[in-house]
């Protein structure tokens, strides 16, 4: 087989691979993307964080994205029965952008690959890697479109294949998530939401069932006039709605009051109705010879705080960082140095999905008398800034949450 050489493979071309590509691009380096489907193609997680804009700035990707159109984003909206509660991200305790956007994951994907292109790096779609061998210098043998197999060698390789996980399958790295099998059924609906009925179309609207405190809704708007509306349960809870996705998704949301109101008018099933269960995931190492896993790659957690964008670009931001680092002659430890502080901001991600689910979290956001200091400290972590060591939030997550649980819990 034919064999080909390049100094950085990647493989995907999600928000992870893209930002990784510029940012390697900028650092010299010739970088090829190998990705198994053809952009623009859909994928779920569609409400960016603000942190995330740091890292297309730093990509120099942010005039791709700003002129794209997509729905501006300042904060969150929850809402539990009668009770409540906005975020506004621009009041946050973290230094940094306080504003985002809402994409179709099918356009935003496709524009940071168009800029990565842009840039300079090579972008081959529907490449598919079929076997994968770590090292010194590590290869995969990928098949063309037209069936042609050839080899790709590199000086290092980054898995950002997302769901898709590849390495992790191919080197069994994957490992158990600790967290209950979950779904999420979800749509594109055209919403015709009135301008006067309360809804703010700068936040994503989170909706907790009246009845189950770990079921939740989400609705996030687009400039086009349309909203991504799912839910997310546990699987037991899920199966026990009956008939199509459609009707069983429309069964649900028709349970909450608030969201029957706002969609009242809607022409459901823009796209299809999908489904995805058992998504989080984990890994073993988010390393090895010759190869780092970014982003959903190496480990997905839970969509209700959106946080999934951001951790996969501050992985590529992070991997791109060693290997900087590694072509100025540096001793690179993978370990210290990407995996430890990744996993740090993902830990206080999950430390907050798991309050959340078991209802502590609510308490905190829908008390009637939040301490204002505390609030921007909160609002920095749904912001995304789950690495500022200086909140201490992030600097000691697990005790002060459940100390506050308990202070609102009183």
């Amino acid at each position: 087989m034919k064999t080909e050489r390049t100094d950085i493979l990647i493989i995907g071309a999600g928000p992870a691979g893209s930002v990784a590509a510029a940012m390697l691009r900028q650092q010299g380096r010739k970088v090829l993307i190998v990705e198994r489907e053809q952009f623009p193609r859909f994928s779920i997680g569609e409400s960016l964080l603000p942190q995330s804009m740091d890292y297309i700035e730093a990509a120099g990707l942010l005039q791709d994205v700003v002129q794209a159109g997509f729905q501006y984003k300042n904060g969150a909206a929850f809402v539990r029965g009668e009770r409540t509660t906005e975020f506004d991200f621009r009041d946050k305790f973290s230094q940094g952008w306080g504003t985002t956007y809402q994409v179709q994951r099918a356009d935003f994907d496709h524009v940071l690959a168009k800029g990565a292109e842009r840039m300079g790096a090579e972008v081959r779609y529907r490449h598919e890697v079929l076997s994968a061998e770590p090292g010194d210098t590590p290869r995969v043998t990928v098949r063309s479109p037209e069936g042609e197999e050839y080899v790709i060698e590199a000086d290092f390789m980054l898995d950002a294949s997302g769901f898709g996980r590849l390495l992790p399958r191919l080197l069994k790295l994957e490992s158990p998530s600790n967290f209950p099998v979950r779904g999420a059924i979800f749509t594109h609906v055209r919403d015709h939401i009135p301008h006067d009925a309360g809804f703010d179309r700068n936040k994503i609207l989170i909706t907790t069932h009246p009845e189950h405190v770990d079921v939740w809704y989400w609705t996030i708007p687009f400039s086009n006039g349309c909203c991504s509306l799912g839910v997310v349960a546990e699987m037991d809870f899920l199966n026990r709605y009956q008939g199509t996705d459609l009707e069983r998704l429309q069964a649900i949301v028709g349970e909450d009051p608030n969201l029957t109101r706002l969609l009242k008018n809607a022409e459901w099933a823009v796209l299809p109705v999908r489904q995805i269960t058992g998504y989080s995931a984990n890994v073993s190492s988010l390393w090895g010879p010759g190869y780092a896993l970014l982003g959903n790659a190496g480990e997905f957690l839970d969509p209700v705080f959106s946080s999934g964008v951001t951790i996969a670009f501050k992985s590529a931001q992070l991997a791109s960082e060693c290997l900087r680092r590694h072509y100025a002659g540096e001793t690179v430890d993978w370990e210290a140095d990407y995996s430890v502080p990744l996993r740090g901001g993902v830990q206080t991600f999950r430390r907050f999905v798991e309050s959340w689910y078991a209802g502590g979290f609510q308490k905190i956001i829908f008390h009637p008398d939040p301490q204002p200091d505390i609030r921007r400290m909160i609002c920095s972590i749904l912001a995304g800034y789950a690495w500022d060591k200086k909140n201490p939030y992030v600097a000691d997550t697990q005790r002060r949450l459940q100390v506050l649980e308990q202070l609102c819990s009183g």
